[in-house]
């Protein structure tokens, strides 16, 4: 979800910077930070789930809870954190910002609810049935 946010709302939009009380080049410097931080968030991301795959033990129904899990709980904390308790930056100036507020973190609330239903169906198709017992 980083990676989204830095692409689309950081370079596409240009709506705001990782952190924007400074200057314009303090705001650019934070997005690069941000950026490489979620690249090696990435790389080792994909080293762990690669080294599941590998020994066979990933889930996918788990893999895909936890990737859902992961956008919204990103996403929620820098809707809430980011943006109001720390005041960073906001997901965009010069506009009113309820309408943006509550669409980034109703998003976040839609994939993590999204991710639990997964993870439960993934929790459930995992446990043997009585049957098998």
């Amino acid at each position: 979800m980083a990676a989204a946010d830095e692409i689309v709302f950081h370079q596409l939009l240009a709506w705001h910077h990782f952190y924007d009380r400074s200057t314009p080049a303090v705001g650019l410097l934070a997005d690069g930070l941000l950026h490489t931080a979620e690249v090696l968030g990435l790389v080792a991301g994909f080293v762990l789930f690669s080294d599941l795959r590998r020994r066979g033990a990933l889930s996918p129904g788990h893999a895909r809870a936890g990737l859902l899990l992961g956008l919204g709980g990103f996403q929620l904390f820098d809707g809430v954190v980011d943006h109001k308790v720390l005041r960073t930056h906001q997901v965009r100036y010069g506009v009113e910002l309820l309408p943006y507020d509550l669409a980034w973190n109703g998003f976040a609330v839609v994939l993590l609810a999204a991710g639990a239903v997964l993870a439960v169906r993934a929790d459930r198709a995992s446990r043997p049935s009585a049957a098998a017992r």
